[in-house]
């Protein structure tokens, strides 16, 4: 489906409502705005680098719908998705793995589209890559999924920077407390949480363009953090 044509338009449109509906109910961190920001990113990093590799087939309908809907299925707001359904038994037996699919296929888009952009949005998450990078290496390299690569930066980018450590804040709030382990709920926790992967992202960029941005807001991250350290000096001093 080419991404300039009607039938696209109307598949997005019917696609941005239907997340702005499932995620609507979710932190700041995770929410619609969020998921907006991504297909931002990820249109600017799809023309940069077609600019520069203009012989590389990329798919921006692809591109543009797994960014939209890179976070229908995370596994940590599956319940709010209860709010949207008629019943939380519905909600319970969701399957993250399939719900993008099914959502494209019920608004017109083929089967191809629906599937490629399903695999991309089952692997775009941190988590996923750590568990096995070379998994997203072959689909990468090997498959033909170039558009995760795309997806992957842009999403990776939105973590980083000063937006970054504002949903990294966000987050601590309003999800933090279930994700302790022996710890104290704590505002250090997100700054331990620079250190533990967002600084890390900038070595797992994929494209050229989001390498060179996320050395930028990684810088940010890394003044940020010095500012904090000196600042929390004074009660340790």
């Amino acid at each position: 489906m080419d991404e300039t044509s009607p039938q696209f338009k109307t598949l997005y449109n019917a696609m941005s409502t239907f997340v702005n509906t499932c995620m609507s109910g979710h932190d700041p961190s995770h929410n619609p705005a969020h998921v907006h920001r991504v297909v931002a990113l990820a249109n600017k990093i799809l023309t940069s680098e077609r600019a520069l590799h203009p012989t590389t087939p990329y798919s921006g309908a692809v591109v543009k719908l797994a960014a939209l809907l890179h976070d229908i299925g995370d596994k940590k707001y599956l319940h709010s998705l209860a709010s949207v359904l008629e019943s939380d038994s519905q909600a319970s037996t969701l399957d993250p793995t399939t719900m993008v699919h099914h959502a494209l296929i019920k608004n017109g888009a083929t089967e191809v589209l629906a599937s490629r952009v399903q695999t991309i949005v089952s692997h775009v998450s941190y988590s996923t890559e750590i568990k096995d990078p070379s998994v997203i290496r072959r689909l990468i390299d090997e498959e033909g999924f170039i558009e995760l690569a795309i997806v992957q930066d842009a999403d990776r980018l939105d973590a980083i920077g000063a937006v970054g450590i504002g949903r990294t804040f966000t987050f601590l709030g309003a999800q933090g407390k279930k994700f302790l382990v022996d710890g104290k709920w704590d505002m250090n926790n997100s700054i331990e949480h620079f250190g533990d992967k967002l600084e890390l992202l900038e070595g797992m960029m994929k494209t050229q363009t989001g390498r060179e941005m996320a050395r930028v807001r990684t810088e940010r991250l890394k003044v940020f953090r010095g500012w904090w350290e000196e600042e929390m000096e004074v009660v340790s001093s």
